[in-house]
């Protein structure tokens, strides 16, 4: 009989449970709201009900299920299975992968959300094939994943890869992790959304307004791209300067990593050329390997918000290889 595995996606929003075929295609997925703040117990039993409930949804028990891995955010000792400090749940020493065990009756794998997400892409996505890759993404902060030779990156305390948090601009824009000039500060969807509404509150006749029928509110990091291709000046400058702020985020990856590829997720990556084709000339021009003959290769990521469940749903090869 064919085995499946479950792969749950944890965030501070929704939580998602895929059922994930030996091709690491999902099947079939379920989602239900976090509604945080939430007890540690009151987030564990909703995990396990949304996997019962997929199975149930598809005619499955766990008896077809290989195991269930579990991406969250925060710091997670993979090994342990426990997550050490997760400050958007404000969970300490938490014991997710035991709790879940007991729960579920199956074999659990804990991970680092954005390190599930890497792997996802790295199995099945933008990064299939590479040994050595990274996955940015572009969200409300900037995460990131690193995969070297074959397995996720963590670092010996497991809160590796925190890339968003490298500074780009000494005494920069204060961050909430303590330090100033972060690079997520200026290069996340978040920060876009905040530049442009800032440009556009100091030239309230921009054309850019009409985008947004006359309400800041509704600006995004769509936005300016918006205006960028509709011809406006303002909108251009803005976007140029995006370009600058991601490029050289990701030129320092480059220069530490020098993976295979990068790949480049969030929903600001579905862009495509019209943001990673000025990126990578950018790239190319800082790169310390750009006479090389071998490149790097910036691309998007492909798997998007379904990376997460994949990179989580096969954690139990990690284990074996």
């Amino acid at each position: 009989m064919k085995k499946y595995t479950i792969g749950v996606d944890l965030g501070g929003t929704t939580i998602t449970a895929g059922i994930v075929d030996e091709d690491c295609n999902i099947i079939a997925k379920s989602t239900c709201a976090t509604e945080l703040p939430q007890p540690q117990e009151a987030i564990e039993q909703k995990i396990a009900d949304l996997c019962k409930r997929v199975l149930a949804e598809n005619q499955l028990t766990f008896d077809d299920i290989q195991w269930v891995g579990i991406g969250t955010p925060g710091s997670v000792n993979s090994q342990l299975g426990v997550v050490d400090f997760n400050a958007n749940f404000g969970y300490r020493d938490w014991p997710l992968q035991q709790q879940m065990e007991n729960l579920l009756n199956c074999q659990v794998f804990i991970e680092n959300d954005a390190n599930a997400a890497a792997y996802g892409e790295y199995i099945a996505g933008g990064a299939k094939g590479a040994r050595y890759a990274v996955v940015i993404t572009l969200g409300t902060g900037i995460g990131g994943g690193i995969i070297i030779d074959g397995k996720i990156f963590a670092g010996f305390n497991y809160a590796g890869a925190e890339l968003g948090h490298m500074v780009i601009q000494k005494d920069g824009r204060a961050c909430m992790c303590g330090r100033n000039g972060c690079w997520e500060k200026y290069a996340s969807a978040r920060a876009l959304t905040e530049d442009t509404k800032a440009a556009m509150l100091s030239h309230p006749d921009n054309m850019m307004w009409k985008l947004v029928d006359g309400d800041v509110n509704k600006v995004n990091a769509k936005t300016a791209f918006q205006g960028m291709r509709a011809g406006d000046e303002l909108a251009k400058r803005l976007i140029d300067k995006y370009v600058e702020y991601v490029a050289c985020g990701l030129t320092n990856v480059i220069n530490i990593f020098q993976p295979e590829i990068v790949c480049i997720g969030g929903g600001v990556s579905r862009e495509g050329e019209v943001l990673l084709g000025p990126v990578r000339r950018q790239v190319d021009w800082e790169d310390y390997s750009r006479d090389g003959k071998r490149r790097v290769k910036i691309k998007a990521a492909e798997l998007f918000n379904d990376a997460g469940v994949v990179g989580a749903a096969r954690l139990g090869d990690q284990v074996k290889t």
